[in-house]
C-alpha cells in the first residue's frame, strides 16, 4: 500500500493518505512523551515494538467482538488502518489503583479494585485531558447517547479479554486507555493502539514495571521492559 501525503503527526504516530480514502498508513516513532508533551524522549524500537504489539492485539480483539480500525500490518513500524473520525475522549479502565487515579484519590499505588473503573477524558492536550462524564459528552455533542454505551461495553469487553490474555503470560493488566472513532459507514470502531505506551503491565510474580512508566519515572530498562512485553505479547 502506498503511502502518500502525511495527514496527521502526533507524539508517537506519523498517518498518511493512500489511493483509499477509506484507508490510511499509519507510522510508528521512536519519540516518547509524557506529562503531555512536559517530558520528552525517544525510547529505541519502540514504535516496532507498539506496531507489532497492537497488530497481535487487535486482531485478537476482533476475533473476541470487539470492531476496530486494524486492517493488517505493512512492515516493522507500518501499518493500515481503516480511516476515522476520532470521538474527542480518551478511555481509561482501571483495575489497579495507580498513576493519576492512586494520586487523585489519596490510594496507595498496587491496590488491587474490586470492580474496573471507567473513567472518560476530553482529548486535549492543552487543557491536559480534562475528566470528564457520560453527561458532558452528550451535552457538548462530542458523541451520541448510543455511541457512549458502545464506548463503554466495548471498553468493558477489551478488559475482559486482554486480562485473561496477559494473565496467560504473567503480565497483570493495571490499566489502558484506549480510543474510539466512527468509519465512512457510520460504524463506531476501537481505533489508536494498545501497547506498553497505553497501558501499565506490571510482572505478576515480581510487580516489575513494562511499560511507559519506566520512562515516566526515571526508572531505567525502558528499551528492554519494551522488548520483554513484545516477546510475551507474541509468545
Amino acid at each position: 500500500m502506498e503511502k502518500r501525503a502525511l495527514r496527521y503527526e502526533g507524539k508517537a504516530k506519523k498517518v498518511y493518505e493512500t489511493a483509499d480514502p477509506n484507508l490510511l498508513v499509519v507510522e510508528y516513532k521512536d519519540d516518547a512523551t509524557a506529562f503531555n508533551a512536559q517530558k520528552r524522549g525517544t525510547i529505541a524500537g519502540k514504535g516496532a515494538v507498539n506496531n507489532a504489539v497492537t497488530s497481535r492485539l487487535y486482531p485478537l480483539l476482533a476475533e473476541q467482538g470487539v470492531p476496530n480500525h486494524f486492517v493488517r500490518q505493512l512492515s516493522e513500524r507500518e501499518q493500515l488502518v481503516q480511516a476515522v473520525n476520532i470521538v474527542p475522549l480518551e478511555v481509561v479502565v482501571r483495575n489497579v489503583a495507580a498513576g493519576s487515579f492512586a494520586k487523585r484519590l489519596g490510594i496507595e499505588e498496587g491496590q488491587l479494585l474490586s470492580r474496573p473503573i471507567t473513567e472518560l477524558y476530553y482529548k486535549s492536550d492543552a487543557l491536559g485531558d480534562p475528566l470528564v462524564n457520560a453527561d458532558t459528552a452528550l451535552s457538548l455533542g462530542w458523541a451520541s447517547e448510543a455511541e457512549i454505551a458502545e464506548i463503554l461495553r466495548l471498553a468493558q469487553r477489551v478488559n475482559q479479554v486482554l486480562q485473561a490474555f496477559f494473565a496467560t503470560r504473567r503480565v497483570q493488566l493495571v490499566d489502558f486507555k484506549l480510543e474510539f472513532g466512527v468509519n465512512a459507514r457510520e460504524q463506531l470502531l476501537l481505533a489508536d493502539e494498545i501497547s506498553p505506551d497505553t497501558c501499565r503491565f506490571w510482572d505478576m510474580d515480581s510487580g516489575e514495571r513494562l511499560d511507559k512508566d519506566r520512562f515516566r519515572r526515571d526508572l531505567g530498562q525502558v528499551e528492554e521492559a519494551y522488548q520483554e512485553m513484545l516477546q510475551r505479547v507474541l509468545s
